[in-house]
């Protein structure tokens, strides 16, 4: 058996997932549209983001279609590279919060971005299986959110999800 078959039988101690999408701007323009609060409730946050994406920093995050602001903690940021986010999480994640990484690879000479967006910590259960393929669908609708409205000024999250 070879390593990469070996690693798709091993077993499972919880659910993550990734996505990823190519956004054509440098990864600094691309890394600003996630970590200012006014760009990010222009496109995603639609009840509005308080507090940039920083290192250490505590901001919350509220959303028109499924209102209730929110806390979201910063674990690490580091500019134009990677920010890493986490939140309480529910009955069934593994962890207290769940943990989510955006990371922004430069593409074809800086002029694109590669935006990987991970999230851990959910349980082997349905209920954690419920949140888990929720959430990446949300984190999904998010990167092709980020892409319309970078690229083209195109809000795609109005009434999409009400």
């Amino acid at each position: 058996m070879n390593d990469e078959q070996s690693t798709k039988d091993a077993q499972l101690e919880e659910l993550s997932f990734t996505v990823m999408g190519y956004i054509s701007k440098t990864p600094h323009e691309t890394f600003e549209a996630v970590a200012d609060p006014a760009q990010l409730s222009k496109y995603f946050t639609t009840g509005g983001a308080r507090g940039r994406l920083e290192s250490g920093a505590e901001v919350t995050w509220d959303f028109a279609d499924f209102p209730g602001r929110f806390p979201v903690e910063v674990l690490e940021s580091v500019q134009d590279e990677k920010i890493v986010i986490a939140w309480e999480g529910t009955e069934h994640a593994t962890e207290k919060s769940t943990t989510t990484t955006f990371e922004f690879s430069p593409v074809d000479d800086g002029a694109r971005t590669l935006v990987t967006v991970t999230e851990k910590s959910w349980k082997m259960t349905v209920g954690g299986a419920e949140g888990a393929f929720g959430n990446c669908m949300g984190w999904t609708g998010m990167l092709a959110a980020l892409k319309a409205w970078v690229e083209y000024g195109i809000d795609l999250r109005e009434g999409f999800y009400k």
